[in-house]
């Protein structure tokens, strides 16, 4: 059990947070750096022509062709709402999908009753489920927290295949640092390397069908093809119960319970792997963005997060059946020496040496500022 000696007066980030720090008035370093993000991404009329200029580019770049953005859709929130945004703002995209054969019915049921409505084509990549099962294996033994990284790893490289396949510049993305707050390192890391590290060292099959991300290939997608990927919710007041409220009558889409809860291996990993192993609560990076961008009272969040997180014994009870885990085996991941991404083969150090590189493709929209800001800083 980990004791809380402080939290932030503004936010409820608290020293559990890996890299927090607090100044004299008590407030945190992560509130900082949203308000740095709040003044680069400005909203208000300010932003709406910023996003207005942006889809005139994305518009132009596309005119001969029969889309001109990519739009990666998972059922949830933030993707829905940034493809109805994009056509209202009279883009033409094509919604692209990163099937791990985990999602929930609800999730699936959601994007397609948002694309029929809003008319748009779905391209679907599905990975082999057994190959896709054994990474998730892999990674609950690996003894680390990033469980889950494989599924962003093989959407964000789904989302540029597609781009490269139908020539396509920009790929938006629907994440908000004001509803999703700001994710330290040391909570989730990612890269390719380090996937096919712990894949080499657990697992039993060879990554076949899933789609890595490696850097010749990143290069590749930001040198030579120059796919920007943009945040339009950056710009906008992106307020987060009404987005619900809006899909839900606008196209009857439906809520599923939480963020990133579409996916059912996401449930496990949110709900009971990472607050059971790590004492870690994502709920508290969540709620902190929401009362920094005033969509939540601090105190309400802080009386929520003294409940602990919920899951129905039939998700862990799948997940066991799923990588083929005896209640033994289960007990013995739940319970083995912790580990971090800093114990296996990954390309932190190359992203620390070549920062500069970072800092330039971020300045062209070619990679995200947190990214930049996350992955080149020296542990």
């Amino acid at each position: 059990m980990i004791v809380i000696a402080q939290i932030c007066s503004r936010c409820i980030s608290d020293d559990s947070i890996p890299g927090i720090s607090f100044d004299s008035r008590g407030v945190c370093n992560y509130c900082k750096i949203h308000d740095n993000f709040d003044k680069e991404y400005p909203t208000g009329d300010q932003g709406q022509k910023i996003l207005q200029e942006i889809a005139n580019k994305i518009k132009y770049q596309g005119r001969n062709k029969k889309y001109d953005c990519i739009i990666g859709v998972s059922g949830g929130c933030d993707s829905s709402f940034t493809l109805y945004l994009a056509k209202k703002l009279g883009l033409r995209p094509l919604a692209v999908h990163f099937d791990n054969t985990w999602n929930s019915n609800i999730a699936t049921q959601n994007i397609h009753k948002v694309l029929k409505k809003l008319d748009v084509e779905l391209y679907t990549y599905v990975v082999n489920n057994e190959e896709y099962d054994d990474i998730y294996r892999s990674f609950l033994k690996a003894g680390v927290k990033d469980i889950d990284i494989p599924t962003d790893i093989g959407l964000a490289t789904t989302l540029h295949k597609a781009a490269e396949t139908y020539e396509i510049k920009y790929i938006l993305d629907g994440h908000s640092f004001r509803t999703e707050g700001i994710v330290p390192t040391d909570f989730v890391y990612m890269d390719a390397k380090y996937i096919e590290s712990v894949q080499n060292k657990f697992g039993t099959r060879k990554l076949e069908t899933f789609p890595n991300l490696w850097m010749k290939d990143q290069l590749k997608w930001m040198l030579f093809l120059r796919i920007k990927r943009i945040r339009p919710l950056y710009y906008i007041d992106y307020q987060k119960e009404e987005a619900k409220k809006m899909l839900s009558l606008e196209f009857g889409w439906q809520w599923y319970g939480g963020h990133h809860m579409e996916n059912r291996f996401t449930i496990f990993a949110v709900n009971y792997f990472y607050p059971k192993r790590f004492n870690v609560d994502f709920r508290k990076i969540e709620f902190s963005g929401l009362i920094r961008s005033e969509q939540m009272n601090r105190e309400i969040a802080l009386e929520e997060i003294q409940k602990p997180p919920t899951i129905d014994n039939e998700i862990i009870q799948l997940v066991k059946k799923r990588l083929r885990l005896t209640d033994e085996e289960f007990d013995t991941i739940m319970n083995q020496p912790k580990k971090t991404y800093r114990d296996y083969k990954t390309y932190k150090h190359t992203f620390e040496r070549f920062w500069w590189f970072f800092w330039s493709m971020y300045k062209m929209n070619l990679v995200s500022k947190s990214f930049y800001m996350k992955y080149t800083k020296k542990d």
